[in-house]
């Protein structure tokens, strides 16, 4: 007698209700849907990465506290000796490294909305609660929203990025405190756009005990090598090594991202030339009409537009890739989010976006 194999008999019913994360093919397109940093490093640089590359011992495992790497990111981000450090492949692994220590029963992991989608996604994963906060219609955060929900659901950890992704705006850092002081649970601040924004919570760690700090390389330039950080105190990060899985930061990984932190000019030079781009960019889609541009601290742009779907696909056709954001949240109706690229990319942007707002007037 054979046996039914049937998933939906086997896999939990959150599971297969969910729809996977999808990244687009972009073979051909000017790529600017993923807030990856545009320029290349330099020849040189690239140069020496190839020799390291070259003689890195890939038969042997990565350095599995890849303590070399962990010492170089303290220095280049001038993380306190008082603060540990854990690493993941990704931010991604980081939260939900976090999301799995702290799924007791009951457990919840709170965010706002629209936020981070993986927030979300790992609570899920992880088989806890979510509670998204909505934003004001500004997508500034709300305070008194915030604190009656902490107040109701008692989150073990309360996720906010710093600025907002899809949004791009930075939250108000008083506000943010408050939320910090309210809570029993953990709050974990993104700084995914740090480099954009000018601005951190880095300097607050030691003053709340409850506060933790996500960083990520990926924003900066090295989105393909899959490094992020938490950083925070010793008795939190203690715990979450516990949930690493053994040598997830890959010999080239460490090689690489410690050859490029000791030329870290080289990337806040580009994260300059990026956020100059930003302003031209801005000024630009402000000067359209019909456009409502939404300010921004990272390295892209959300914009408002009628018929944002149409125009998506449109630029699509068009060998442009940005991010529709239309239908994902109600707060995001007609709203679309473009990467701030090259200037020969973002030129190339604008001018095919008034092309077909031409055409279609």
């Amino acid at each position: 007698m054979s046996i039914f194999h049937n998933p939906d008999q086997i896999i939990r019913p959150e599971i297969l209700a969910l729809s996977a994360y999808h990244v687009p093919p972009a073979t051909g397109m000017i790529k600017l849907d993923a807030m990856e940093n545009p320029y290349p490093l330099p020849p040189v640089l690239r140069d020496e990465i190839a020799q390291l590359t070259m003689h890195a011992p890939v038969n042997r495992y990565p350095d599995a506290s890849a303590i070399s790497l962990k010492a170089t990111l303290r220095q280049a981000l001038a993380i306190t000796d008082d603060m540990d450090i854990l690493l993941g492949n990704g931010s991604d692994e980081i939260i939900q490294i976090i999301a799995m220590a702290i799924a007791k029963p009951n457990a919840v992991l709170m965010s706002v909305e629209p936020a981070f989608v993986m927030f979300r996604m790992i609570a899920t994963f992880a088989n806890i609660q979510y509670v998204g906060v909505p934003l004001k219609k500004d997508f500034t955060l709300d305070p008194e929203a915030m604190l009656a929900a902490i107040a109701t659901h008692k989150p073990a950890v309360i996720f906010l990025a710093y600025p907002n992704n899809p949004t791009g705006n930075l939250f108000n850092a008083d506000a943010i405190v408050r939320i910090i002081q309210a809570t029993s649970g953990i709050v974990v601040i993104d700084e995914a756009y740090h480099a954009f924004a000018d601005a951190s919570l880095m300097d607050r760690l030691a003053q709340y005990p409850n506060l933790l700090l996500m960083r990520t390389l990926s924003k900066l330039g090295l989105a393909g090598l899959r490094l992020g950080l938490l950083v925070g105190r010793r008795e939190w990060l203690v715990q979450f090594e516990k949930m690493r899985l053994p040598y997830n930061v890959g010999i080239m990984t460490q090689l690489i991202a410690e050859k490029v932190l000791h030329h870290t000019h080289v990337l806040l030079e580009q994260a300059e030339a990026i956020k100059s781009e930003r302003t031209k960019m801005n000024a630009y889609l402000g000067t359209i009409s019909g456009i409502e541009v939404f300010p921004s601290d990272a390295n892209f742009i959300l914009f408002r537009i009628h018929a944002a779907s149409q125009i998506f696909q449109a630029l699509k056709q068009r060998k442009i890739l940005i991010k529709n954001l239309d239908g994902t949240h109600p707060l995001l109706e007609n709203c679309l989010r473009v990467t701030v690229g090259t200037p020969d990319e973002n030129a190339q942007f604008c001018a095919t976006l008034h092309a077909i707002l031409s055409e279609t007037a």
